[in-house]
């Protein structure tokens, strides 16, 4: 028997079945630093319109960890599908370079600056260190596929950077939003320095609980409040309940609330004031029962009253204040002005001592009687035994409560006033245009607006000054003696600028006051604090937006991880509204958090950390990039080894799908093999219509940030359209008929514009890849790289017939399907083997039986069964019923002998004697002008 094996036209490519990404990868990565890939992308879309992501700077410490890769691939992959659609999308990386975490790090090896070291030397070291950092990121953030300006970047360090901070802080002053106060912040014991609202946390603390009497000083004056009650046996007290007892020196006032009713309840003993809806409550935590109401009141009726501090010989007021509640304690509050912002307040508001007893140090001043010296960390039992010793402590116990925690040391914070510099946010107005300016931005997921719009309407103002060494210096003048600013602090603080901008901020901190000042100098000094790190970061719309030619002011979108809604989001916000009166963004794009498998938080002690290079290593960037493209990331994002090795295997079906087409293109001209849309077959016209549709809504995908729905319609039209459907049918033409035939070079043209539309869609998200199938593609004109194209234009016109429409092959699909179901049931019962094997005959009813006979004697291609017919259903027995509409259907094993060329089971077989082993068809297709298709 004759070999016919090269008479059939075998799929050949030299595209890799195995991906191998981790050695793979990197040599794309060579071909776009050879080819100039970013600068060859701005060059060829200049003059296009603009599309801006600016890039929130990641701290330049430490390797990225799975959460820092999924924001940043997040970016690439919006700025790559931009790019994707025409616009010129410059990315611009940013590194933030100041702040605590470097200087924490560099004291591990020098020792803290000022004493084996200089803090010039300090400095200078802290700026080798992030340098270090942001070479080490750089190529991680390469490896992962990011296409940025990586020889460009900004550098929060850079001298330029650094002095445009100081002129964005100017500008603020000017606009009245600055504002010097002695108001109580969150203080670091670790840190030694106050703390941004967004580097607080929260976590467990378990806390001393006790309730502490104040006495009150006049009882005739307290009775005389509460109507017709006559006076007790004993001392009157208002008992206040807290969990710092280490505030307690810096007690000035007790705080009632006006609106809640008060009781004043006798025991054998001693008379307490306490809220009304409490005291049950209350008693049964002193553990008596023996106890009476004499009389209420309501708590307005209880302002001015003079009560005895529980350890000082001191007199403190009862205040009224909206901020007591009945939810626990006692309904009346320990106030203590140094230590709480709604203290402070009150504090303002009755014009109440403003003393803070705790040192930098987080000790007691040596003024501080009775506790000078010690530290409030270890003083909580001293005080207990204080307050026992002046027999003022009612009931202690512990509570196990939600409390401020540094985010860096993870240990408890202290609230304590200090002088610092804050950014106000009601004396000039700022806090309500951040509000309305929130209402002016896109929130994608739409719960991001009411989330910064609940912190920025409820946050403090913004302390920008911290008492640390590596930093943008405030660059202020302030009076020795009234602490003012100099009437021309602008014009001083642009001097600086102008220094710092040549010599960095070393400039500030070795400048000789009377250089700038003249004969000023001698009343004014410099201020050696400096900025927030938040504000470094949250000026980068001043400092790079405005600054790069590329970029432009306000962003059309930022995006971060959903806790920088108190962070970048927020400081960005308001050093924009402050500066510029609007928004620095208009769009904002939020997700969630990386968790673990089971939705735990990433850490070393569960062992649940994953490192991107560990799947870079082992499965590749374009799997990591696929998986942070697959997941709904408005909500918190799953990961885990389990679940990116699912995420491999779709990537193979993804590739060898691709495998596939590329395969199939052998030996086809683009330039002479292309067949017009209306000498297609019909099947093929209907692929190229499909796949046109399917572009349209990836597009859409891509334009709306919802790349699983991209990552799905990837998979589903590899999976279902093309490898369940289309592919499967080709087969047979593109193997068996000849190599030029119209059936063959139609199915070609089809995959030609397939796997170029695929390419593009894949580009963004599977960006290794897309480049790597592009170097084995047919092109009609070359781009050096997919990543210099746009979404494919080149779809042929395909006038959807009456007949042969998008519905007639959904129906076709649908019968197709039921059939194979038969099959597969059959096979499994051992009486069929490949679908080649079997006769079908459909029973349906008229409308199906006149769609199906257009088909005619094309219809067991597009079945894959060796024969097939139609029939009008006449409601024979035993025959199987389908879940579509109008079908029914038998499946026979044939007894027809098999083509050993094509495989089809059919009459004609060993018919010819001259040609034994081959049907009919493949004489035809072999020795013949070949067989003609019209329709699959």
């Amino acid at each position: 028997m004759n070999d016919y094996k090269n008479t059939l036209n075998l799929p050949q490519t030299n595209f890799p079945m195995k991906a191998n990404l981790a050695q793979r990868e990197p040599e794309i990565l060579n071909k776009w630093e050879s080819i100039h890939l970013y600068q060859t992308l701005r060059q060829e879309r200049k003059g296009k319109k603009k599309f801006i992501l600016h890039l929130g700077p990641p701290y330049a410490n430490g390797h990225i960890h799975l959460g820092t890769a999924t924001t940043t691939l997040l970016k690439d992959i919006i700025v790559k599908s931009q790019t994707m659609s025409g616009d010129d999308a410059p990315l611009v990386p940013g590194w933030d370079c100041h702040g605590l975490p470097i200087e924490l790090n560099v004291e591990k090896k020098l020792g803290k600056p000022g004493r084996k070291v200089s803090l010039a030397e300090f400095r200078q070291a802290c700026r080798e260190y992030a340098t270090s950092f942001i070479d080490i990121q750089r190529q991680e953030f390469k490896r992962l596929g990011i296409v940025a300006d990586f020889d460009h970047p900004y550098l929060t360090m850079d001298f330029k950077y650094e002095a445009n901070t100081i002129r964005s802080l100017a500008k603020i002053i000017k606009n009245n939003h600055l504002q010097k106060g002695f108001k109580p912040i969150h203080w670091c014991l670790d840190c030694g320095s106050a703390l941004a609202e967004a580097e607080v946390e929260y976590a467990e603390k378990i806390s001393p609980s006790i309730d502490v009497r104040f006495e009150v000083i006049d009882q005739v004056d307290c009775w005389r409040r509460f109507e017709k009650v006559a006076m007790g046996q004993g001392r009157t007290s208002i008992p206040i309940w807290t969990t710092t007892p280490w505030t307690l020196p810096a007690n000035e006032a007790v705080a009632l609330s006006p609106s809640v009713q008060y009781a004043l309840v006798a025991t054998p003993t001693e008379q307490l004031i306490i809220a009304d809806d409490l005291v049950s409550e209350v008693m049964a935590r002193y553990g008596t029962s023996d106890y009476t109401l004499l009389g209420k009141v309501m708590g307005e009726e209880l302002s001015g009253l003079k009560l005895k501090h529980p350890f000082y010989d001191k007199t403190v007021p009862v205040i009224l204040g909206d901020h007591v509640t009945i939810e626990s304690g006692t309904g009346a509050v320990h106030t203590a002005p140094a230590h709480g912002l709604e203290d402070y307040i009150m504090g303002k508001k009755y014009d109440l001592p403003l003393i803070n007893p705790v040192g930098d140090n987080g000790c007691y001043i040596a003024s501080t009687p009775l506790v000078a010296g010690r530290h409030v960390s270890k003083d909580n039992d001293f005080i207990l035994q204080i307050l026992k010793d002046h027999h003022n402590l009612i009931h202690a116990e512990t509570l196990k409560h939600s409390y401020p925690h540094c985010w860096r040391h993870k240990t408890p914070l202290i609230f304590r006033a200090t002088p610092q510099w804050f950014i106000s946010m009601d004396q000039n107005g700022l806090r309500t245009m951040a509000l309305e300016a929130i209402d002016h931005v896109q929130w994608i997921p739409e719960w991001g607006q009411s989330r910064i719009y609940g912190m920025i309407e409820n946050r403090p103002d913004w302390c920008i000054s911290r008492q640390r060494t590596w930093g943008v210096p405030l660059a202020l003048f302030v009076h020795k003696d009234t602490g003012e600013l100099h009437p021309e602090t602008l014009r001083l603080m642009e001097e600086v600028a102008q220094k710092v901008e040549k010599e960095g901020i070393e400039a500030w901190f070795s400048l000789d006051e009377k250089s700038l000042l003249g004969h000023d100098a001698k009343d004014y000094k410099k201020i050696n604090d400096v900025l927030d790190v938040w504000f470094d970061s949250g000026v980068s719309h001043e400092c790079v937006l405005k600054q790069r030619p590329e970029l432009a002011f306000p962003a059309d979108i930022v995006l971060e991880g959903s806790d920088q809604h108190r962070g970048w989001f927020n400081s960005s916000l308001i050093t924009s509204i402050a500066i510029n009166g609007k928004a620095s963004y208009k769009e904002v794009l939020t997700h969630g958090f990386v968790v673990d498998g089971q939705g735990r938080k990433m850490s070393k002690s569960l062992g649940n950390v994953i490192a991107p290079e560990e799947v870079i290593q082992t499965l590749g960037a374009d799997v990591l990039r696929l998986w942070v493209a697959s997941v709904d990331y408005r909500y918190e994002i799953n990961a885990s080894k389990e679940i990116l090795s699912r995420m491999s295997e779709a990537y193979r079906r993804i590739r060898n799908t691709a495998r596939f087409l590329l395969a199939n293109l052998n030996g086809f001209d683009v330039g002479k093999d292309c067949v017009s849309a209306d000498e297609m077959l019909m099947l093929d016209r209907w692929v190229i219509d499909k796949t046109r549709l399917i572009q349209q809504e990836i597009i859409e995908a891509y334009e709306t940030y919802q790349f699983h729905l991209v990552v799905q319609q990837l998979q589903q039209f590899c999976i279902n359209d093309l490898g369940g459907f289309y592919l499967d049918i080709i087969k047979d033409r593109q193997y068996t008929m000849p190599a030029n035939s119209r059936g063959r070079r139609s199915a070609q043209t089809a995959l030609f514009h397939i796997v170029h539309a695929m390419v593009r869609w894949m580009a963004p998200i599977l960006s290794f890849t897309a480049e790597e199938i592009w170097n084995y593609l047919p092109h009609p004109s070359h781009e050096e790289s997919v990543m210099l194209t746009t979404w494919y234009d080149q779809f042929p016109v395909i006038t959807e017939g009456a007949l042969f429409n998008a519905s007639f092959w959904e129906t076709v699909q649908q019968v197709r399907n039921a059939v194979y179901k038969e099959i597969e049931n059959m096979r499994q019962d051992g009486k069929l083997g490949s679908p080649l094997e079997a006769e079908v005959t459909l029973y349906c009813d008229r409308e199906l039986k006149n769609k199906l006979d257009l088909l005619g004697n094309e219809l067991r291609f597009v079945l894959m069964t060796s024969f097939a017919e139609v029939q009008e259903d006449d409601h024979q027995e035993n025959i199987i019923k389908t879940d579509v509409l109008g079908l029914r259907l038998m499946v026979h094993p044939t007894s027809n002998e098999k083509c050993v060329r094509c495989w089809h089971r059919v009459a004609d077989v060993n018919q010819n004697k001259q040609y034994p082993g081959l049907c009919g068809r493949c004489i035809e297709n072999v020795f013949g002008k070949g067989e003609e298709r019209k329709y699959a």
